[in-house]
C-alpha cells in the first residue's frame, strides 16, 4: 500500500481508530497531547510502536490524544515542513525551492492548522537523513530523529478546532528527496570571513548577555534565536558555551530541542565544514500539477520506496 493511500483512509477515522490503523500497517505511532505536539510518552518518539495492545492502551486512556509519528528509517518517510508564523512565511521558500526543481517527488501533501505545510516523500534507504532548520526560509526538514503530527488530528486556533488535511495526493509514486541539496539551497553558507587582527572576541560573559538580550527581543522567535546564534558563531564563543548561555535564557520561548537544533544550524552557516560533500544527483522535475496551493501570494528514476512494514 502507498502511503497516500494509508493517509488518507487513516483521515477519514476517527483518532483511537486512526492510530490503530497506523499500527495495523506497520507504521510505529505515538500519543501526543490533545490539540499539541508535546508527546505523551515519556520518551517521545523513542516508544513508538505498532503493537496493537499498546496503542489501544494509549488511546483509551487519552482517546483525544493527536497522532505523532517518526520519521526516517523508522517509517520510511520524511516530511518537508514549511511553515507559516508571523513575518516568516516558508511557502515562499517553498515556492522557489519548487522553481528550482528540487521540491518534486512527494507523495502528499497536508495542510497544517496554522495554514504551512507537510509534504511527505519516501526515505532514502541505507541513508541516513538527520532532522534539521532553515529558520530563515521557514522551512524544517524531519527526517532521523524527528517526528510529524499526521491527520486526522486537530490544533486549536483561536476558538475553533482545525485539523491536518490533506490537500493534494500525487498521481505517481514518490521520489526520494535530496535533503543535503535542499539545506545548501534555503541555508547556503556564506564565505568565512576574517576577523581583524587584534579584534577582541565575544567572551562567554557576552554570550550570556546577549542570549539574556534575544529572550527579551518582540519579533520572531525562531529568527531572533539564529540570529544571536550566528552573533555567538562570529564572535568565536565556543558552541558549548553558546549553547549553555542561549538554553538557560531562552528556555522560557523554545524547547532544548528547537534551541539546540537552531544554534547548530547557525554556527554551521558561520563555519562551513569544507570536507562536507554536496550531493550532486539530478535535478528533480517541477512539481506535478495541483501543487499550487501554496502559490498564493501572503496577504497581511530511482525505485519506489515503500512504507517500512507496508
Amino acid at each position: 500500500m502507498r502511503a497516500a493511500s494509508l493517509f488518507t483512509e487513516a483521515a477519514g477515522l476517527p483518532l483511537p481508530a486512526a492510530a490503530a490503523r497506523f499500527a495495523d500497517a506497520g507504521v510505529p505511532v505515538f500519543p501526543c497531547v490533545p490539540g499539541g505536539k508535546r508527546p505523551l510518552t515519556e520518551h517521545g518518539f523513542h516508544e513508538a510502536s505498532t503493537d496493537p495492545a499498546q496503542v489501544s492502551a494509549w488511546w483509551r486512556r487519552r482517546p483525544a490524544a493527536n497522532i505523532a509519528i517518526p520519521t526516517g528509517e523508522a517509517t520510511g518517510l520524511v516530511v518537508v515542513d514549511v511553515d507559516v508564523h508571523g513575518p516568516v512565511d516558508g511557502r515562499a521558500s517553498f515556492r522557489r525551492v519548487r522553481d528550482a526543481g528540487l521540491a518534486g517527488g512527494w507523495e502528499l501533501l497536508v495542510r497544517t492548522p496554522t495554514g504551512g505545510m507537510h509534504a511527505y516523500y519516501p526515505a532514502t534507504p541505507g541513508a541516513a537523513q538527520r532532522s534539521w532548520q532553515a529558520g530563515r526560509a521557514g522551512v524544517d526538514f524531519r527526517g532521523d530523529g524527528g517526528y510529524i503530527i499526521v491527520p486526522p488530528s486537530t490544533r486549536p486556533i483561536g476558538t475553533t478546532t482545525v485539523g491536518y488535511r490533506i490537500v493534494h495526493v500525487a498521481h505517481d509514486p514518490g521520489r526520494e528527496l535530496d535533503a543535503g541539496r535542499l539545506r545548501d539551497f534555503l541555508d547556503p553558507r556564506p564565505p568565512i570571513r576574517p576577523r581583524p587582527v587584534g579584534g577582541q572576541q565575544v567572551g562567554r560573559e557576552d554570550a550570556e548577555r546577549l542570549a539574556r538580550w534575544l529572550d527579551r527581543q518582540d519579533t520572531d522567535r525562531n529568527l531572533k534565536l539564529f540570529w544571536a546564534s550566528c552573533r555567538l558563531a562570529e564572535g568565536g564563543v565556543p558552541f558549548a558555551d553558546a549553547l549553555d548561555a542561549v538554553l538557560t535564557a531562552a528556555k522560557s520561548d523554545f524547547g532544548p530541542r528547537e534551541i539546540t537544533a537552531t544554534v547548530r544550524s547557525a554556527y554551521r552557516a558561520v563555519h562551513p565544514d569544507p570536507a562536507r560533500r554536496t550531493t550532486t544527483s539530478a535535478t528533480q522535475g517541477a512539481s506535478p500539477a495541483g501543487a499550487g496551493w501554496f502559490d498564493h501570494r501572503p496577504t497581511p528514476a530511482r525505485s519506489v520506496v515503500p512504507l517500512r512494514g507496508l
